[in-house]
């Protein structure tokens, strides 16, 4: 049997390419609008304030740029609340052991950027081992289901509920949630729901982060418990969807060698058997 391993990697590279074109298409063209437009908006701040130059103004926008990478909004004034409390450093301690990672936070310290090394090189482990763990859990429940199902297809109302059930504990309900406190789109909050859970954390949205807005302490804590248990079922639901598309694969593969193999013996069958010629010893 042929392995099906290459037409999996072909597979997998145009899956790449094609989503490069895409993103390509529909990005690039916003892009150069908003950086044509950023421009303008610098020419007419310079025309506005003659007092400053160029050269100052992109010193003061670099600056902003620093703020930024610290993790310093440069929104508001220095009343905003502090990045590093503790709701928002569990928050952060969350993101890490998850390989979330925003980006919109990050350590500035030595002694921090150390640490946060050594934080993740067990907590990300130890992170996998109790994701498997609940994963193992959420199993017993599918189980316990299948028992209740005595039915004909209950392997699949088995599955339809834990999906349903998933989706709307973990994908639908919380953009309401993220709407309403942060003041998001619905279409925005379901966007940071699905990139936060499948652990791409781009960092474009973040929760707890908008300097006008008053968060009560334990909302990013409890944010980051959602996202742990979101892990576990999203995660669950991607290695089903793997190992169910590897035996489509497989099966496929399988079938069509099997395809090959009937019609070389059709072929010998068809044709009439030719005639031996004895060569004597």
């Amino acid at each position: 049997q042929i392995s099906w391993t290459p037409l999996l990697v072909l597979g997998y590279l145009f899956y790449l390419l094609l989503g490069a074109m895409v993103f390509q298409l529909l990005e690039k063209q916003a892009e150069t609008h908003f950086r044509d437009q950023f421009q303008l908006e610098k020419l007419k701040f310079l025309q506005n304030y003659t007092c400053l130059d160029r050269q100052a103004l992109e010193q003061f926008v670099q600056v902003l740029m620093e703020a930024w990478e610290k993790g310093v909004n440069p929104e508001g004034n220095s009343t905003n609340p502090s990045n590093w409390d503790f709701s928002n450093s569990f928050f952060f301690a969350g993101t890490v052991v998850t390989t979330i990672g925003y980006g919109n936070l990050s350590p500035s310290t030595v002694a921090g950027q150390i640490f946060c090394v050594f934080y993740a090189l067990f907590g990300v482990p130890l992170n996998l081992a109790f994701l498997n763990q609940l994963g193992k859990a959420l199993n017993a429940h599918l189980l316990t289901l299948e028992r209740w199902v005595q039915k004909p297809g209950r392997a699949q109302v088995q599955l339809a509920i834990f999906l349903t059930a998933g989706t709307l504990l973990f994908l639908v309900f919380p953009p309401l949630v993220f709407s309403y406190v942060e003041g998001w789109s619905y279409g925005e909050g379901f966007y940071f729901t699905f990139i936060t859970l499948s652990t791409i954390g781009f960092g474009d949205y973040v929760v707890g982060t908008n300097p006008n807005k008053h968060y009560i302490p334990v909302y990013r804590s409890l944010t980051a418990i959602w996202i742990v248990f979101g892990l576990a079922w999203l995660a669950l639901v991607f290695n089903v969807g793997a190992d169910l598309m590897e035996r489509y694969l497989q099966l496929k593969w399988h079938k069509s060698d099997l395809s090959l193999a009937e019609g070389d013996t059709t072929k010998l069958e068809d044709e009439p058997e030719q005639p031996r010629i004895h060569i004597p010893s």
